[in-house]
């Protein structure tokens, strides 16, 4: 796996994923939020290639910082990684590789809900929660078709880390390029972000290791992970959201 042919074989797997999630043996190094939604926050990021507890994680004291591109134009975009156990709908078969070494296999995979399957195809993977490949991860890239993981990935197979994993076109971030969310903007229905949800972006340091699906970056456009979903109605979340003229420096 660490041959050039197989990071070769990843960076075609990934690059226009956007998914993935932690290790598999379960959620995301920083849980995910428990509060109750209190309804939708932001449309589908369109990735295909994904929070915290109840206390408010600190705002890192303020400081000189380089602004990256003009203050205020940022569009902040969100991601994470399904989970089985949330989703219904017909059960549907699925065929492609059983490990990560392979383009568009025909193994069978196992089958799942329609509609997890479905959240896969956009946020790029899921956590299997029941049947023989329990534990393990379905992911989903337009240019490899289906697999079977130990963990989700990002461009470099690296597993995706929660509040730090970002994406963003190549000629918009550089991969590795840290950034730090300084101002949340708006969100999507041009409405102010709420003060606990904003003070947890800007809590966090992300870092560009993954690139966007051709057609779903662009310029002033990043995408960052928020790790597991953490019931039926995670798109709900506030933490799913979508931060337009938002400001972000250079970390």
């Amino acid at each position: 796996m660490r041959s050039r042919a197989v990071l070769a074989v990843v960076c075609l797997i990934l690059t226009g994923c956007g998914t993935r999630s932690t290790a598999a043996t379960g959620p995301a190094e920083v849980p995910p939020p428990t509060a109750a939604p209190t309804g939708p926050s932001g449309p589908p990021t369109g990735r295909s290639g994904s929070p915290s507890g109840t206390a408010t994680a600190p705002v890192p004291a303020a400081r000189t910082a380089v602004p990256l591109g003009k203050p205020a134009s940022w569009r902040i975009t969100t991601y994470y990684t399904a989970v089985q156990s949330f989703h219904g709908g017909r059960s549907k078969a699925v065929r492609g590789c059983p490990e990560l070494h392979c383009k568009w296999g025909k193994t069978p995979l196992g089958s799942y809900p329609a509609d997890f399957l479905k959240i896969i195809q956009t946020e790029g993977s899921g956590r299997i929660t029941a049947g023989p490949h329990r534990g393990r991860y379905l992911n989903w890239s337009h240019s490899t078709g289906w697999w079977l993981d130990d963990s989700t990935r990002d461009s470099t197979a690296r597993p995706l880390r929660a509040w730090t994993s970002a994406a963003a076109d190549r000629d918009v971030l550089a991969r590795g390029q840290r950034f730090r969310i300084a101002d949340c903007g708006r969100d999507w229905k041009g409405r102010p972000v709420p003060k606990e949800v904003c003070d947890r972006f800007r809590a966090a340091t992300w870092k560009v290791t993954d690139l966007f699906r051709p057609g779903y970056g662009g310029e002033h456009h990043a995408d960052v992970y928020i790790g597991e979903e953490t019931g039926p109605d995670f798109t709900r979340s506030p933490y799913y959201t979508t931060l337009r003229k938002a400001t972000i420096v250079a970390s």
